[in-house]
């Protein structure tokens, strides 16, 4: 996989930014990240197109509906065009909040595409979970299966995407280089707990998430912010997955903020 990216962290003027909306980057031929120009939106969220022989599953839509500031669906047609015409696309999230779901309705009229809708229902239905979130399921591109992982916490309907391919485990905004917001603590360390026996039994290459918050000097950068020069990689190695989890039985339920270098636990007092 080729990681050698340094990814457009806005601009000091975002009205002025001449980068285009989406960033697209090969790790290989057939896995693209995208990540949503900071400068249209600060979340800045990345995007995963992964393709099989058969379909491609593209993980996330983004932050902002209109197909003008946010052209995803071009972009993943530009990306699928030397596979054929209208290549099957099954369009999924790594969660429901709305930075990962605005881009949806680009896609409702993609002929030979399936949308999976945000809710948890909808999640389990789609699947075949009858058990969440005890057990995972699985998803087959053709030559190409994707493990398919409970995991709440952060949001109900949360779910980490493993690609047997590459090893990479896809993991939303359960964990990142940034503000690890944890709504339901039970349910969030259930999960960690969940990704560390995955990681230990399966061959992980890294840890990838959905933002970055922080510089390179572990900092957050402020909400909002729209320019970020400082950024330091998307990846994080298998072993980020144990600090956090040794990080949450520090924190042992308690509210706040609390600072772990690559990453901070910020568990509120309206949190469950």
């Amino acid at each position: 996989m080729n990681w050698d990216v340094t990814w457009h962290a806005g601009h000091v003027s975002s009205k002025h930014d001449p980068a285009p909306e989406i960033q697209s980057h090969p790790l290989t031929d057939d896995l693209i990240v995208m990540r949503q120009n900071m400068s249209v939106h600060y979340e800045a969220p990345f995007m995963f197109l992964l393709i099989g022989a058969e379909r491609a599953l593209l993980i996330d839509t983004g932050a902002t509906a209109r197909e003008k500031y946010l052209p995803l669906r071009r972009t993943v047609d530009e990306h699928l065009k030397s596979r054929g015409p209208d290549f099957p696309l099954l369009v999924v999230h790594t969660h429901g909040h709305l930075d990962h779901v605005h881009g949806d309705a680009q896609f409702t009229d993609r002929p030979n595409t399936v949308v999976v809708d945000r809710d948890l229902e909808s999640v389990c239905r789609f699947y075949g979970f009858d058990d969440w979130p005890a057990t995972t399921r699985s998803v087959d591109l053709g030559d190409r299966v994707v493990d398919v992982i409970p995991g709440p916490g952060h949001q109900s309907a949360a779910t980490v995407f493993y690609d047997r391919r590459t090893g990479v485990l896809f993991t939303g905004d359960s964990i990142y280089p940034g503000r690890l917001y944890v709504q339901d603590w039970a349910a969030y360390t259930a999960t960690i707990d969940r990704l560390v026996e995955w990681a230990q039994e399966h061959p992980v290459s890294y840890v990838v998430g959905c933002h970055i918050e922080k510089n390179s000097r572990g900092e957050l950068y402020p909400i909002g912010t729209t320019y970020q020069p400082d950024e330091p990689p998307l990846q994080l190695p298998v072993s980020a997955l144990t600090d956090l989890r040794d990080g949450l039985a520090t924190v042992n339920g308690d509210e706040g903020m609390f600072d772990f270098g690559a990453f901070e636990i910020f568990h509120p007092e309206t949190a469950a």
